[in-house]
C-alpha cells in the first residue's frame, strides 16, 4: 500500500488490508452501507474523508473504548469524542494560559477568555476520531491529510496519511522520508511547527 492521493486513493482492498491488521485487537464488523455513512454525516454534521468513509465501508472496527462505533455507538459518547479536540484547546484555554497567535489579545478575565476562544473554535475544521485520541480531518474532498494524536494541545503527527497511521499504530512502521511533508490543515497544523 502507498500513501494516499486523490491520484492513488484508498480502495476497498486496502482498507480490507488495514482491518485485518487489526482483527486481534478489534471485532470488526461488516462494513457501512452508504445509506448509513449518510446518516452519520447528517446526523453528526460532518463528512468523512474519502479514505475514512472507504475504510469503514469495508468494515466497521468495534469493541472497547477506543474505535467509535458508528453503527450502534452511545450518542453522548459520540458526541463526547467529536467535541475531543476543540474541547481539549478550550481547557488549555481555561486552565493553562493558552492563547492561539492568531486570535486577537486574551481579554484579561478568565470567562471572557473561554468565550472569545469559544468563537473562534467554532470555525476550525472538524476533526473524526479514528481509534482512541487519533483523528483524521472531516473533508470529503480532500484525502491523504495526517492522522493527528490530540490530547489539549498537545498535538503530534501519528501518521501522514491513513495508511501510514495503521502501519504505526497497529503494524510495521516504515520510516518517514526526512524530506517528506505532511499535508497542512487548517488551525490545527499550527500547533505542529
Amino acid at each position: 500500500m502507498t500513501s494516499i492521493s486523490p491520484e492513488s486513493p484508498l480502495t476497498s482492498q486496502d482498507a480490507e488490508a488495514l482491518l485485518a491488521m487489526i482483527s486481534a485487537r478489534a471485532d470488526v464488523q461488516p462494513g457501512m452501507s452508504e445509506r448509513e455513512l449518510d446518516h452519520v454525516e447528517e446526523r453528526w454534521g460532518f463528512r468523512f474523508a474519502p479514505e475514512h468513509r472507504t475504510l469503514l465501508g469495508a468494515g466497521l472496527p468495534t469493541g472497547g473504548r477506543n474505535w467509535p462505533d458508528w453503527r450502534d455507538g452511545e450518542p453522548e459518547g459520540l458526541a463526547k469524542r467529536l467535541a475531543w479536540p476543540v474541547d481539549g484547546v478550550l481547557f488549555d484555554v481555561e486552565h493553562n494560559s493558552f492563547w492561539h497567535p492568531d486570535w486577537e489579545p486574551r481579554p484579561a478575565g478568565p470567562q471572557d477568555a473561554l468565550e472569545l476562544a469559544r468563537t473562534y473554535l467554532a470555525k476550525v475544521p472538524v476533526m473524526v476520531p479514528v481509534y482512541s485520541h487519533r483523528y483524521l480531518l472531516a473533508d470529503p474532498d480532500r484525502t491523504g491529510t495526517p492522522v493527528l494524536s490530540m490530547y489539549q494541545t498537545d498535538i503530534i503527527y501519528y501518521g501522514a496519511d491513513l495508511v501510514d497511521y495503521f502501519h504505526h499504530e497497529f503494524g510495521h512502521p516504515g520510516p518517514t522520508p526526512d524530506d517528506h511533508r505532511y499535508a497542512t490543515i487548517p488551525f490545527w497544523s499550527s500547533f505542529l511547527d
